[in-house]
């Protein structure tokens, strides 16, 4: 059966569309993925039809794809190729200009922080299943990918491929010099990290809590090449009139906010209340009309980052108490006990997940 939602609605934007559904991405950054499953020797039309995806998926870049077909999909390939950097593979051959209006709105800002920010602030427009966020502390910025769709296969894939999108989206804007300081990725090292070294020529971390880059937080006020203030001026309108077009489930919006938030030990109503510019009360009266609570959202959400640090990190438990806010470590497993039944060793266990993080420098050597 092919998958419902393919076909968005013309706007009076052109070529671009309405802002897509919950759960689902636009597929104009991976149009390329029939290309990469050729090189590999699999048909892109039989996979497409195995997994009851119609065949002009990736034909119109205006057409979506769920989170969970993606997953789907991207599991498969790994499964059959043996190619275990197929999401690198992906987001290597893409970047900001494969994103229409957002990627466009964001190269013509006159500097990189104002260009990172509006991405972050629009990116639900082109990916309601992935939330980005941009810090800066003590010199470094970071700017990370966190997934918080829950339910999807091959989250370290989708992840590797978003930030070697986001790789490329900072040579766009910095120079096709531009390398991080670091990159890190919330899954354990791959068995061949040389792709990797290869793409990004920067040292890399392993099993950590967040996919992010990390580069000198001056690289912020930098401006852009492409920058232009008229054009800017002009796509911020169109923006906005695809913002008001937009609508989002209150619980949907805060599970987006909170997946940047929790992993970092945030998350208080406070924050959470500033972010969707309510006053905490009225927060908390709409979602008790809707049969749920802050906490109980918050609750949901560490949950879930708790089970894909178990499940594809390395890290040790009292880190990962840490990374979500937990005073120590017995509070953390009381807490995992009290959602799943079982103590965070046993279910990592369970899993055959082993249990020693790693960082690889560009030149190859490795280090715990």
């Amino acid at each position: 059966m092919a998958e419902a939602g393919l076909q968005m609605p013309e706007t009076t934007l052109g070529q671009e569309r309405q802002p897509v559904a919950d759960g689902v991405l636009r597929v104009d950054i991976i149009m390329h993925v029939p290309a990469l499953l050729r090189g590999l020797g699999i048909d892109p039309q039989a996979l497409l039809a195995e997994l009851g995806l119609a065949p002009g998926t990736f034909a119109d870049p205006t057409n979506t794809i769920s989170f969970a077909s993606l997953g789907r999909l991207t599991a498969l390939v790994v499964r059959r190729t043996g190619c275990a950097h197929f999401g690198l593979l992906i987001g290597q051959g893409a970047g900001l200009g494969s994103i229409g209006l957002v990627g466009r709105f964001a190269q013509s800002a006159p500097d990189v922080g104002t260009a990172l920010r509006s991405l972050m602030s629009h990116f639900h427009l082109r990916d309601r299943g992935a939330v980005l966020s941009l810090s800066a502390s003590g010199g470094s910025a970071t700017l990370g990918y966190d997934i918080y769709q829950s339910g999807i296969e091959a989250t370290d894939q989708i992840c590797d491929g978003a930030i070697a999108i986001a790789m490329n989206a900072m040579r766009t804007l910095c120079g096709r010099g531009w390398r991080p300081s670091e990159v890190r990725f919330s899954h354990a090292i791959p068995a061949d990290p040389h792709p990797f070294r290869s793409f990004f020529g920067a040292p890399l971390r392993f099993d950590c809590e967040r996919t992010a880059l990390v580069f000198p937080a001056r690289w912020l006020d930098h401006r852009p090449n492409a920058a232009d203030p008229a054009v800017y001026e002009s796509l911020e309108r169109q923006i906005a009139a695809l913002e008001s077009s937009a609508t989002e489930d209150l619980v949907a919006e805060l599970r987006r906010i909170l997946r940047s938030l929790v992993v970092g030990g945030e998350g208080s109503v406070e924050e959470v209340a500033r972010r969707l510019a309510l006053h905490r009360r009225t927060l908390n009266r709409r979602l008790q009309r809707l049969g749920t609570s802050v906490h109980q959202i918050v609750e949901e959400t560490r949950r879930e980052a708790t089970c894909h640090m178990l499940e594809h990190t390395r890290m040790p438990m009292i880190e990962i108490a840490s990374a979500l806010g937990y005073a120590d470590a017995s509070t953390f497993t009381r807490a995992f006990r009290r959602w799943t039944g079982r103590t965070p060793s046993s279910w990592r266990e369970r899993l055959g997940a082993p249990a020693v993080a790693q960082s690889v420098e560009p030149g190859g050597s490795t280090s715990p």
